[in-house]
């Protein structure tokens, strides 16, 4: 028996149920959050039909059980491979279910390993219950059949064990799928009998015949390993460092009780310590092992990384079950990146596509929204990249997931960022990474993300209908939010002449450069303040004018952030500035995004004011008079970004905002519809979003009691509009 052992009990149990069926039909393994995996015949049986039925059942639907049935997800066939029967056994018989949701957290994706001969192997059955369990040894590897015999003591595999994962009495890998047992005698038992033999699909087989009917993704998705053995040159080299490293059983003592505090194994308790043989056998098949051993002599040394650690973590590449990262490291980072998809669940794969230059992301990046459950996918598979960047002589490289982690970290709010980079320290630290390396990626996600100052002064213009005595004419007032958080009142040459949208739009280019001059910063960022029917006028769209000989003229909204701001629904609804205030919070982005899917003004509130009582961030979709519902409700709800479409005719055009990246980092949307709107100039069919963008920060708060002289509109005034 080794010295590190495995606590007792049986591992997380999925099961095949019929529709609201209460017995299991069969068992299953969950190969990703959103998939698992099982026998075909499994499914037939869950669906009433034949056995060995070989058609693939059309839109049928059936549930997969969880932690003894308590949680049911409903799932459909998304991989058929029919049984193909000829002898006493068949082949093929797999099915792999698509997941209505995820799967519990709780419950990890199955480790696989090739199976290989005379290994020892457990089955459980679907009901989950820790006694229902089968002991068996792998007596011939027949090709893609594996043949197990069982004891005479203990129980058998029978009806239930079917389509369950074959486990390794470590209980932490896999090494194929339970598939059937042999028919047993009518009768009395005798010598001549084969009995308790049961065969089973290697793990090898399933990936070869998931391979035949083109489900290479689905392999791709899995977690496997291929295990070296002690007697292999891998496993020789590994136990020569080891006696280097921890010569004597005293130095072996406490990086040994580390690493099984760490992995959750228990150990004697007579003050014994592993042999290097029984510390590398460990090494060689337990999962991130050996980074987790590589992490406590590192720390356990005063941060001096002992002389052979290069060897040990060099060994690590080769062997599948190493993995690059610690077990407290990957738990650290997982939590931490749950936290940044809470908060952005885009920015994980703009940050890759960015990132990785050079290198196909893996699948869980290759989609624009990265589920919370889809975090463990998405470091397990960025572990397995490398990036080709150049580093300082003599020194690894930058690992692919530090690379994406440092372009995360570059895009989040300061305490999550300062957390990203003490994890990338410590990781790259460990690695024997160059600070230097390191240092350089990090500059690189700095000029990326943008991460420029706030512009340090800010313009207001209020927009205001001339009124009866020039149609069609405005008045604009413009004020100057100093870096200090002063503001005053600017002049402008036009004073309170009526003015056309063009001039209006060179009133406001010019007293922007103004600021711009005076500050010697990047441009401002406008702010136009308008009443409720003007939140409907193109401002952004207003040209400029030409400012000299030789520049042409610009829509507005392509020079400066524009955006607006309505304190008319201030004077309409009471207490709307401290719910502003409240939703405001701490500017973190908390959105909510109504469509593409119809939802009328009810269904809007209601969100608002229950799961979304929080919600600092509103998305409106669909045609104007409803939009147009939706954008007053908003407001009227203290909502202080609200972000729409002027164009879009109804809920199919919503696709159209995604180049803004709608629910992306808050504090950069400003900016990111800036740039939409500069783009649209060059390619306008590309860009056939017209973005409107309300901004209701705090930074103008107040401004009206400060000047009571001047109102939104004169008494001779009338609303915004054409």
């Amino acid at each position: 028996m080794s010295w590190f052992r495995r606590a007792p009990g049986p591992p997380p149990v999925v099961s095949v149920h019929a529709r609201g069926g209460t017995e299991a039909c069969g068992t299953a393994a969950l190969l990703s959050p959103g998939q698992v995996l099982t026998c075909a015949h499994v499914v037939n049986e869950a669906l009433g039909l034949p056995r060995l039925n070989p058609r693939r059942p059309a839109d049928a639907e059936l549930d997969v059980a969880f932690a003894h049935g308590e949680r049911r997800i409903r799932a459909q066939v998304r991989v058929w491979v029919p049984p193909r029967t000829g002898t006493a056994v068949w082949h093929g018989d797999l099915c792999v279910l698509s997941l209505a949701e995820p799967a519990p957290t709780w419950i990890p994706p199955v480790v696989w390993t090739d199976m290989v001969q005379r290994q020892t192997l457990r089955a459980w059955h679907g009901c989950g219950d820790p006694v229902a369990f089968a002991d068996v040894e792998l007596k011939l590897l027949d090709g893609h059949v594996g043949y197990l015999d069982g004891e005479l003591s203990g129980a058998a595999i029978g009806p239930g064990f079917s389509g369950g994962p074959l486990w390794t009495l470590s209980g932490r890998t896999a090494v194929g799928l339970v598939v059937g047992r042999l028919a047993q005698p009518d009768g009395a038992v005798t010598a001549d009998h084969t009995v308790r033999r049961a065969w089973a699909l290697p793990w090898q087989a399933v990936r070869a015949e998931l391979a035949r009917v083109d489900a290479v993704d689905v392999v791709s998705t899995c977690r496997w390993v291929r295990t070296a053995a002690l007697h292999d040159p891998v496993g020789a080299e590994l136990v020569s460092v080891l006696r280097t490293l921890l010569p004597v059983s005293a130095a072996r003592a406490e990086p040994a009780r580390h690493l099984a505090q760490e992995l959750k194994l228990d150990t004697p308790q007579d003050g014994s310590v592993p042999t290097v043989e029984e510390l590398a056998s460990e090494l060689l098949t337990t999962p991130r092992a050996l980074p987790t051993l590589s992490e406590h002599l590192v720390t356990g040394s005063d941060g001096e990384r002992p002389r052979r650690l290069a060897s040990l973590l060099a060994l690590g590449r080769v062997i599948e079950a190493s993995a690059l990262l610690s077990h407290g490291e990957y738990t650290f980072l997982e939590e931490r990146l749950r936290d940044v998809v809470a908060w952005d669940d885009t920015l994980p794969a703009r940050a890759a596509q960015a990132a990785l230059r050079f290198t196909q992301p893996p699948d869980a990046l290759c989609e624009p929204v990265l589920p919370p459950e889809a975090v463990g996918q998405m470091i397990t598979g960025l572990e397995g990249c490398q990036e080709g960047d150049a580093v300082p002589e003599g020194t690894p490289r930058v690992p692919s997931l530090v690379h994406v982690v440092e372009f995360i970290a570059a895009a989040v709010p300061e305490a999550q960022r300062e957390a990203l980079h003490y994890w990338s320290k410590r990781v790259c630290a460990r690695l024997g990474v160059h600070p230097a390396a390191l240092d350089q990626r990090r500059a690189d996600a700095r000029l990326w993300a943008g991460l420029r100052s706030v512009p340090k002064t800010r313009l207001l213009a209020r927009l205001s209908a001339y009124g009866p005595a020039a149609p069609g004419y405005f008045r604009c007032r413009l004020w100057q939010l100093r870096p200090d958080g002063s503001r005053h009142r600017m002049d402008t040459p036009a004073g309170d002449a009526p003015l056309t949208e063009e001039q209006v739009a060179t009133v406001i280019r010019d007293g922007a450069e103004r600021l711009q001059h005076n500050s010697r910063s990047e441009p401002p960022a406008v702010d136009i303040e308008v009443d409720r029917a003007g939140l409907h006028l193109p401002v952004d769209e207003w040209e400029t004018g030409r400012p000299n000989d030789f520049e042409p003229s610009l829509p507005l909204g392509a020079v400066f952030q524009v955006t607006l701001r309505c304190p008319e629904m201030s004077r309409r609804v009471p207490q709307r500035d401290l719910e502003r205030q409240r939703r405001w919070g701490d500017g973190r982005g908390r959105p909510l995004v109504v469509g593409p899917s119809p939802m009328d003004s009810r269904e809007v509130a209601g969100l608002l004011r229950s799961t979304h009582v929080d919600a600092n961030q509103v998305v409106v979709h669909g045609p104007p008079e409803v939009r147009n519902q939706l954008l007053d409700l908003c407001l009227a709800l203290g909502v202080p970004v609200v972000l729409w479409d002027r164009e879009a005719l109804s809920h199919e055009h919503a696709g159209r905002l995604d180049p803004v990246s709608p629910t992306g980092p808050l504090h950069e949307l400003p900016r990111r519809v800036h740039r939409y709107r500069a783009r649209s100039l060059t390619e306008p069919s590309a860009q056939p979003a017209r973005p409107a963008l309300v901004w209701e920060d705090d930074a103008w708060d107040g401004l009206a009691h400060e000047d009571h002289a001047l109102q939104l509109t004169d008494p001779d005034e009338g609303a915004l509009n054409r």
